[in-house]
């Protein structure tokens, strides 16, 4: 009778992924490079970003963290795969503006801070900051829906996946 006082739950055959960086959610055709603005590792959009900051988007289990800590794959508690990279080609980087707080198989709360990076010594390398993040396994799902063209901040609601 009282259902409008109990918390709104979220859809069951559904997951919601958060963003992990603060900036602006942009969808993947403004990604420069082919292999995510094309969408070869999957469907996902971007961050430009305003803060040097990486957060966990989902409850989840850090599946890798690459050795130059310039990217980092988390599978959520619901299956999702989710692969955060920071810039382009920073890999170039070995790991010198990156700092990791985490490490694989690690458990993670959606909000934990998972890197840090320098947005001004990736530029300053001539490098892209443009951030993507991709579901891996999005042909597990119907749909991924995205969420673009707006400021967001750590933890704002940037695509929704629908099995």
């Amino acid at each position: 009778m009282f259902d409008f006082f109990k918390k709104k739950q979220p859809k069951a055959n559904g997951s919601i992924i958060g963003a992990p960086i603060e900036g602006e959610a942009v969808p993947s055709s403004e990604i420069s490079d082919p292999t995510f603005g094309e969408e070869m590792l999957g469907k996902g959009m971007a961050i430009k970003p305003t803060v040097g900051k990486v957060y966990a988007p989902v409850d989840g289990t850090v599946a890798m963290v690459f050795d130059t800590k310039h990217a980092i794959t988390i599978t959520s508690n619901e299956g999702a795969e989710i692969l955060i990279h920071v810039g382009l080609d920073t890999v170039s980087l070995k790991g010198e503006p990156f700092t990791a707080h985490v490490a694989a198989d690690q458990k993670v709360k959606k909000g934990d801070l998972l890197l840090e990076f320098d947005m001004d010594a990736i530029r300053a390398a001539g490098l892209d900051t443009i951030s993507p993040v991709i579901i891996c396994n999005s042909d597990d799902y119907k749909e991924v829906k995205r969420f673009t063209g707006k400021q967001v901040k750590p933890g704002d609601d940037i695509m929704e996946l629908e099995k």
